[in-house]
């Protein structure tokens, strides 16, 4: 896979894994809100939320009404018990029925209308709600003893007279109201206050008509409770006002639930942003460290020292492969490797160069200066003393003047032409020719040359024309330097052959000697500008850039070179050119 593939398909799987993840704490969430939200909505309006709670998640199993064991439980533990009466009046499902006093098993229709009326049964408080989730409607029960109301019960029985509280026993009952903190209240059946006993603290709530009946009914909103005793016969109503720890102000309870639901939202989304921020930053920061000091030591030309001996630890594994937090940049760090190894190698050739210029210049140097000399020895003695030479002296030294400088020349010349060569400037133009007469005729001028007489040439052709496109002028050239190197460099009575033939689909030029041939070093640096070989003894004449030339030409042709030599064992030289 692609570096930008395998980075697109991780950022993408990531996107999808944090998002997954933000749904899943978003449902959490929304379900410990909902929760909570119900949880506070039942201790409020408890026990009325209870029961309507109850008669909604009430289902029908077997033909029979069943109810969550939570909530059984949950109804044992509140000391209360729970019963549902049918359409006819029958009790067909209780709860923690047994531990109470015994419980009707079924009701009559005067009996369940004083119970919703006076929302007692004996000395139960009881809560009813209707139901009609099912076919039929059900009457939901529940009951439970309040001790408050109790008490109050009893003081009216003890302290009560004609629906009052009797002038003597007032400062008692005002002492144990004070133990407890409650206030008691006596009211007549116009709603007039008549007595008012306890803690008068609760007067200055100012709890209004309609303010006692939601406390009566959801103790779980006030901080106060509530409990009444009528008296029939008198029409006076005694009301006990109790404090109750476990309520409070009056609140919106959808909006404090969900003002702290998106509170605990948030921190559990930053504190689970904070660790992945931290994991993100040292998975991608790490490599770009790494990176850096590698451009730091490459700056420095340190190519041989791509990763420390610390960053490997941290790159690779024992086995040599990279671990996960570097698998990502898998194809960037292999292309370093291959961008280290490039620069070592160019900057090893880059020294090589350096150093075969360094001796080059320094052969052209010497090559330039020592002919120089000799003009410039010569033409002093030609300044002091010209009267002092014979006309046969000042020809030898007009013409050793004219050799030195021919030879400069000719250095030059061929200097100017390897750079020309190498720039690769057009100067090759290709024709049509026939490879196996030019190749004849340059072997035919080495044979009919006299200075060569010593030697021996050989030439084998082609049958038929071997035509090339070439530029002719440079292909003599190439023989030329060829055949002089083979002459200058052998002794006397040395054997050149020179073969031309197809090869592959390419014409093919040989010449081979039986000469001294060359030692390793010389072989390598043939095609070197301005290299000589290692033996001192053979003759300087030549500028020394023949091989350079002649590979630079046929290369210029689009073909190849090749030297073969032993020393003491001749050498082969074999040319392949396009046809």
């Amino acid at each position: 896979m692609k570096i930008q593939h395998r980075i697109a398909f991780h950022f993408t799987y990531q996107l999808i894994l944090y998002s997954l993840l933000i749904v899943a704490i978003t449902l959490i969430a929304c379900i410990m809100f909902f929760m909570s939200m119900r949880n506070n909505e039942l201790q409020r309006n408890f026990p009325v939320g209870a029961l309507q709670m109850i008669s909604q998640e009430a289902y029908s199993k077997d033909g029979t009404i069943r109810i969550s064991p939570e909530w059984d439980k949950f109804i044992e533990e509140k000391g209360m018990w729970m019963q549902i009466v049918s359409a006819e009046g029958e009790v067909i499902y209780g709860v923690n029925t047994t531990s109470h006093q015994p419980l009707p098993s079924s009701y009559s229709i005067a009996e369940l209308l004083d119970i919703q009326e006076t929302r007692l049964l004996g000395t139960y408080t009881v809560y009813t709600q209707m139901s009609f989730s099912f076919n039929e409607p059900l009457m939901y029960l529940l009951g439970y003893q309040s001790p408050d109301l109790d008490q109050l019960v009893a003081w009216f029985d003890a302290y009560g007279q004609q629906g009052m509280v009797r002038s003597e026993e007032v400062p008692h009952l005002e002492q144990r109201l004070g133990e407890i903190g409650s206030y008691l209240q006596v009211i007549d059946s116009a709603g007039h206050t008549l007595q008012g006993i306890g803690n008068e603290s609760y007067l200055q709530k100012g709890y209004r008509p309609l303010d006692i009946l939601a406390i009566h009914q959801s103790p779980g909103n006030y901080d106060t409770n509530i409990v009444a005793h009528r008296d029939e016969q008198t029409g006076m109503s005694w009301v006990l006002y109790t404090p109750n720890p476990q309520g409070g102000p009056l609140k919106h309870p959808v909006m404090d639930s969900a003002t702290r639901g998106l509170l605990w939202f948030s921190g559990v989304i930053l504190l689970s942003a904070l660790p992945l921020s931290i994991w993100h930053g040292y998975r991608y920061g790490q490599p770009l460290i790494l990176f850096a000091g590698w451009f730091g030591r490459m700056r420095r030309g340190q190519y041989d020292q791509i990763l420390t001996a610390k960053d490997m630890r941290k790159v690779f594994r024992r086995n040599g492969t990279l671990r996960f937090r570097y698998r990502l940049y898998k194809e960037v760090i292999e292309s370093f490797y291959q961008l280290t190894h490039q620069l070592a190698q160019t900057e090893k050739e880059r020294e090589r160069l350096e150093k075969a210029q360094a001796e080059w210049m320094s052969g052209i140097s010497h090559d330039l200066r020592t002919p120089l000399a000799t003009i410039q020895g010569y033409g002093y003695m030609l300044e002091s003393l010209p009267e002092q030479w014979s006309h046969e002296e000042m020809r030898i030294m007009g013409s050793t003047i004219r050799e030195k400088g021919d030879y400069m020349l000719e250095l030059i010349s061929d200097f100017s032409l390897i750079h020309q060569l190498k720039q690769g400037e057009s100067i090759i133009e290709l024709r049509e020719m026939d490879l196996d007469e030019m190749v004849r005729c340059s072997v035919l001028k080495y044979v009919n040359d006299a200075t060569t007489s010593e030697y021996q040439f050989h030439y084998v052709g082609d049958e038929q024309p071997l035509m090339v496109q070439a530029d002719e002028t440079w292909l003599q050239r190439l023989m030329d330097n060829l055949l002089s190197n083979a002459v200058r460099h052998n002794p006397p009575g040395t054997v050149i052959t020179v073969s031309i033939g197809r090869l592959n689909d390419k014409a093919c030029i040989r010449v081979i000697d039986n000469g001294k041939g060359m030692d390793e070093e010389t072989l390598h640096h043939l095609f070197n500008r301005y290299y000589r070989g290692t033996n001192t003894e053979e003759s300087t004449t030549g500028s020394g850039l023949g091989m350079s030339i002649a590979k630079s030409i046929v290369e210029a042709h689009g073909g190849e070179i090749q030297v073969q030599s032993k020393l003491w064992r001749g050498t082969k030289i074999e040319i392949l050119l396009p046809c």
